[in-house]
């Protein structure tokens, strides 16, 4: 009886969302009986179709920013959000329950393989939607895995009466990484290339650059915390940097005509994150669209421009290379931070397309012909908008009609920018990049956005590196990954795999601007609000009593999250929490 109103469940579920050829949500107007599903492979289409608004973040509650408030959302020294990160501080507990550890949806996606074979159809009809079905059992999996580490690895749906699986041991972390590129490696079997399958649905190509992000995650974790409580006995990363960068280079070699968008266009970089529509890109490879037709839409122009609460921070502005290829720290060109116009000039152009300076574009395409609406400082009057002073223009659409409560802004989920940046970082990190590892990857980054190319043999030294006890190669090859991955979520997730919270995150004190630019164009009450360190740059958490030192990040404890206390009592065999909870 359980079971059939678990499936009359899903079914409810798959109803609400496969009416939409975007996936997205529907009132249902029927229940399906078990009997009636697994004929044909439509129904595992209906199925596969709930996992893509289910599984992946539609970001359209009302505060949302879509993904480019994650590193801020996520906590990094990209961005700061108000108030303060508490997980970067120290300050998480074991909870009693919940805190993540969920399982429902993996059920959801069991139930599928364990009934797909009753389909009455061909195997090249029903291979697809396997595909998918693994892709997202291995997206499932990595999400978990960034969280706790070590997990049980169920394949199969469990019942109540199976509870030696059902509480079964938490299996190693790499192990676990064996089984999701396992899954990967069918799902890139399974699933059509690029020019094979629909264009509204995972392909080949998708599923290969998740494959290298997760072989590079695991690669460079296993590396970089060898040694540590958070470690693999035995293992150092390299097969699974190996393993992300041949399926990168494989990717790069055989793109399936993805490549990248808007190479020498005048900003190049910023028109890759404000589309409503994507169908026609190079570069997305999975993408989410809004239609205000079917009721789907977000609010993101809300937000953007006004920062809801988030900030850049001098640390990420800093990090962008001048025009001529040198850090700030030797460059003639570098012009200084006393005013957002200096900050940008003479620097990587992703630099005045990622943050707000004045002349930027606020709104344009204004009904009657009026004049746009240009960016003159931030709206420090307001705290929350500009905490840093350095507000994000990346993924802001200035188009008037899309400045509604119902924007119709395209939402990314993957694109082929990444894959240049895993090639490069994997093949960095294993020792053996090469000029023309470089010019086919990262150079070609640069090359869009009018960039000097990237050169082995004559690295600058940079006294600000932040990795200084690495090579020149690997803290360049890090830089670029930074700036052009700026604010779309990926920082938290690269500081931790590096292990590098110890020195990117504990004792920081997050800057921002320098204040006194603005000095003659706010009252005093107003630039009061922002505290400065001893040279003038903002500090946003100074006065705040948890974080006046800096953050408390514990490098014994912080780099998982703790399991549950009642699931540590309902199970045993997980073996205890994890390291320092």
């Amino acid at each position: 009886m359980k079971a059939r109103y678990f499936f009359s469940l899903i079914i409810y579920c798959i109803l609400a969302v496969s009416c939409q050829k975007n996936f997205l949500d529907q009132t249902p107007q029927v229940i399906i009986s078990e009997h009636e599903f697994w004929k044909t492979s439509n129904d595992l289409k209906l199925y596969a179709n709930n996992y893509y608004n289910t599984m992946l973040p539609s970001y359209a509650g009302y505060f949302e920013v879509g993904y480019y408030g994650l590193d801020a959302d996520l906590g990094s020294d990209n961005m700061i959000k108000s108030p303060y990160n508490t997980e970067l501080n120290g300050e998480a507990v074991v909870p009693a329950s919940g805190g993540g550890w969920d399982w429902t949806t993996l059920r959801t996606l069991n139930y599928f393989m364990a009934n797909y074979g009753k389909v009455n159809d061909t195997w090249d009809n029903v291979k697809p939607y396997v595909g998918e079905t693994l892709f997202f059992r291995a997206y499932f999996y990595f999400n978990m895995l960034k969280r706790f580490g070590g997990l049980p690895w169920i394949n199969e749906p469990l019942s109540s009466q199976d509870s030696l699986k059902l509480y079964g041991a938490r299996l190693p972390r790499n192990i676990i990484v064996d089984s999701i590129l396992h899954d990967l490696d069918q799902a890139i079997a399974y699933l059509p290339a690029r020019a094979e399958g629909p264009a509204a649905r995972l392909n080949r190509e998708t599923a290969m650059l998740f494959q290298s992000r997760v072989a590079l995650y695991e690669g460079t974790w296993e590396k970089y915390h060898a040694g540590t409580p958070f470690g693999v006995t035995g293992q150092n990363g390299t097969v699974y940097l190996q393993k992300a960068a041949t399926v990168a280079g494989e990717l790069l070699n055989n793109s399936g005509g993805y490549s990248l968008d808007n190479v020498g266009v005048p900003n190049a970089y910023r028109e890759i994150f404000n589309q409503s529509d994507y169908g026609n890109s190079k570069e997305v490879m999975l993408w989410r669209k809004f239609d205000n037709a079917q009721g789907l839409s977000n609010r993101w122009y809300l937000f953007v421009p006004l920062g809801l609460d988030r900030g850049i921070t001098k640390s990420l502005v800093d990090d962008y290379l001048c025009t001529d290829g040198q850090p700030i720290s030797s460059s003639s060109r570098y012009k200084g931070d006393d005013s957002l116009l200096h900050v940008v000039a003479n620097r990587d152009p992703r630099l005045s397309q990622t943050i707000f300076v004045p002349g930027s574009i606020i709104t344009s395409n204004r009904p009657g012909n009026a004049q746009n609406i240009i960016f003159q400082q931030p709206d420090l009057a307001n705290s929350a908008n500009a905490p840093t002073g350095y507000e994000l223009l990346k993924g802001h659409m200035t188009t008037a009609s899309q400045q509604v409560e119902n924007s119709t802004q395209a939402l990314i989920y993957f694109r082929f920018g990444e894959v240049l940046l895993n090639y490069a970082e994997a093949l960095a990190e294993l020792g053996t990049l090469s000029q023309a590892d470089v010019d086919k990857s990262i150079n070609k980054l640069r090359e869009r956005v009018g960039m000097v190319p990237l050169q082995l043999g004559s690295i600058t030294p940079d006294p600000n590196w932040l990795f200084p006890g690495l090579s020149p190669v690997i803290n360049e090859v890090r830089r670029e990954r930074r700036v052009e991955l700026a604010c779309e979520g990926f920082r938290h997730d690269d500081i931790f795999r590096w292990a590098a919270a110890g020195s990117q995150i504990l004792n920081w004190k997050p800057k921002g601007a320098k204040l006194k630019q603005w000095a003659t164009l706010f009252p005093a009450e107003v630039l009061n609000k922002y505290p400065v360190d001893d040279q003038g740059y903002i500090e946003f958490f100074k006065n705040i009593p948890a974080m006046s030192a800096g953050y408390k990040f514990k490098v014994n404890r912080d780099y998982l999250s703790p399991l549950p206390a009642d699931q540590l009592v309902l199970n045993p065999a997980l073996g205890g929490n994890n390291p320092g909870w």
